[in-house]
């Protein structure tokens, strides 16, 4: 690894870009070619270097096209009003696995709590079993709290070990990344859509929503000592969810999609006890708006840290899912273990995989429309 580069760089998937995010660890400016063209890490104009992680946004239509690009940078000698010195331009080239076929490998990794090893080692044997990941998703609490900056580094360790920078990845925020003096400030460190951590995204064949239920117990709770304010936040999402599931021909309904997914930390649609029984009529709302709206195929969540195969009509579906949904992610940070989940998506059923670092702990398909009829 090149020494101004801490990591490989994450390719995450937001709309119709990628947003690439590369830590860093002295300051440099940086720019990525892709083809013919550069996209700058900047600010309305400034090449920034006063940064741990560069972030910069690629279309990727182009990106998937080419199938590489080239970090560029310059490192930073002296930042000055005038006459700046830098050094030369350094580039390293990295190649590029779009997604553009069916069945597609998606691996989850979520409630990592700051884990490493195991949930890259759980990652590596799915991969080692059923073949290459096409899409890694870190869904949430990979971190324990964002109250330290270098805990952040947790997502830039495990999306190097296992995409090397050369798959997409798709990434929801979690409840533990709301707490600490960073979670005001996490759309510097995980990829948002202009801010808002709620999003759609497109990989070739593939649609999906990210959605975001923010914490899990009431925003009055002691625990949060006044700081949260998700009620709001959800009825902004809300607004979101709304206008999105009414543009089927712009996102989910558009040409060549062949498979949509919903990405939420939290199974939404699964009653929880107190104080976690919260907003139950927004559950309900935004699984009504996702069941009637759109036809969708798989939900993945973690939060739970339970390993369970929920199909619509279940003892776990309380408001309705519009969709099977995979909880799949059992830590255990005492121990050091992590169980991970992978899917498996074709055209009619999804194989579902629960897996360690050492073995595969559970198989099964999923039909695709099936529901529980019991």
């Amino acid at each position: 690894m090149n020494t101004v580069l801490n990591h490989d760089p994450a390719v995450f998937a937001v709309g119709n870009n990628y947003k690439i995010f590369v830590p860093v660890a002295e300051a440099c400016l940086m720019w990525i070619r892709v083809g013919d063209e550069c996209y700058y890490d900047h600010s309305n104009g400034v090449l920034r270097s006063a940064v741990t992680i560069h972030k910069i946004t690629v279309p990727s239509e182009g990106l998937d096209k080419e199938k590489k690009y080239t970090v560029c940078y310059r490192k930073m000698i002296e930042r000055k009003p005038y006459f700046s010195k830098t050094g030369d331009i350094e580039e390293i080239e990295y190649s590029f696995r779009p997604i553009e076929k069916l069945p597609i490998r998606i691996f989850q990794i979520a409630d990592a709590h700051g884990m490493i090893d195991p949930p890259v080692g759980a990652a590596k044997k799915f991969e080692e079993e059923f073949g290459k990941i096409d899409l890694l998703v870190l869904n949430g609490d990979v971190i324990n709290h964002s109250g330290a900056i270098e805990n952040f580094d947790a997502f830039y360790s495990i999306s190097s070990a296992v995409t090397k920078g050369e798959i997409p990845i798709v990434f929801s925020r979690g409840n533990h990344d709301t707490r600490g003096i960073y979670a005001e400030s996490i759309e510097d460190y995980s990829p948002t859509d202009g801010g808002r951590s709620y999003f759609t995204f497109r990989l070739g064949p593939l649609w999906g929503i990210v959605l975001d239920f923010a914490e899990d117990k009431p925003d009055d709770h002691p625990e949060y000592g006044n700081t949260i304010c998700a009620h709001a936040f959800r009825k902004e999402e809300t607004a979101f969810l709304e206008a999105v599931t009414k543009k089927g021909k712009e996102h989910f309904d558009a040409k060549g999609i062949r498979l949509r997914i919903v990405i939420s930390h939290a199974p939404f649609t699964k009653r929880c006890a107190p104080p976690f029984n919260i907003e139950e009529d927004i559950a309900a709302y935004w699984a009504k708006l996702l069941r009637e709206r759109v036809s969708f195929d798989l939900m993945l969540a973690g939060h739970t840290h339970t390993l369970d195969i929920s199909l619509p009509g279940s003892e776990l579906d309380a408001f309705g899912q519009p969709c099977p949904l995979v909880i799949g992610s059992k830590p255990d940070v005492k121990q050091n273990t992590f169980i991970g989940s992978g899917v498996i998506m074709d055209k009619d059923e999804t194989l579902v995989v629960f897996c360690d670092k050492n073995e595969i702990r559970r198989t099964a398909i999923i039909k695709n429309g099936e529901k529980n009829d019991e």
